[in-house]
Order: C-alpha cells, then structure tokens, then sequence
C-alpha cells in the first residue's frame, strides 16, 4: 500500500503481531479466504456483485465486506453504473493487477499439490461451466 490513505486503514508493520514482515501485512489486507477468491473472480472478468457472490460460493454478507476491505486497501475500486437503485461494477486497481503473478502460482501450486487428480481443469473452463449454468 503506497498511499498515506490506504495505509492508515490498516496496521504498520510495528503494530502487526508476531514478526513485522510485508508477508503478514499483505495478509491483512488478503490473507482472509474470499479476498483472493474475489479478486479471482475480477481476474475472470465478473464485474457485477452478483457474479463475484456466485462465482465465490460465499455467503453475500461476507463478499460485501471483502469488496470493502479491498476497495479501502486499494486493490478493487468500484464504478457506480445505475442511480436507482444505486448499483456498482468492481475492477481491479494497478495493486489489484498485482496480484494476478500471485493467483497464477496458486493456481499452479494447488494443480501439482492440492488436486493432483485433475490437472487439465484450468480457470477459464472453471469460468465457462459456470457460465452454461446459470
């Protein structure tokens, strides 16, 4: 976090439990599950909050306040498209872009350790069968 406004939403390293590192206050800021789930699904290309609540799994309440915690740190930013009732489209912001290196090596850790067995699904087939479902 580069700006002085994204910075004092959350701690400084000295004020971070444990050992101070970048590592734990990038996990502040997306160490919480949905977080980098959401920032997958803006990755994917779902713009709408009903998409990324749909394409997470996740309860809406918790997408909700992932969407704030990132749009606070800086990492999403959100577009008003519709007045009434107010309606908003998400983006990832330069930060969120960022981590797209960081989704890429999940991705690839979790192929070669967390499902082994099926190393041909990738993303954008994940991305179609959702889409032919809905």
């Amino acid at each position: 976090m580069t700006s002085s406004a994204n910075a004092s939403a959350f701690p400084t390293l000295a004020e971070l439990p444990g050992r101070p590192c970048p590592i734990a206050a990038s996990l502040e800021v997306v160490g919480e599950r949905w977080a980098l789930l959401v920032v997958r699904e803006l990755w994917m290309g779902s713009r709408q909050f009903g998409e990324i609540v749909r394409g997470t799994g996740a309860p809406r309440d918790r997408i909700a306040a992932r969407l704030k915690v990132l749009e606070r740190a800086g990492v999403v930013s959100r577009v008003q498209y519709q007045e009434a009732p107010p309606r908003f489209d998400y983006h990832l912001t330069e930060s969120g872009r960022a981590l797209i290196p960081v989704l890429e090596s999940l991705l690839a850790w979790g192929r070669e350790y967390a499902v082994p067995d099926d190393p041909d699904l990738h993303l954008s087939d994940a991305k179609h069968a959702d889409r032919e479902n809905r």
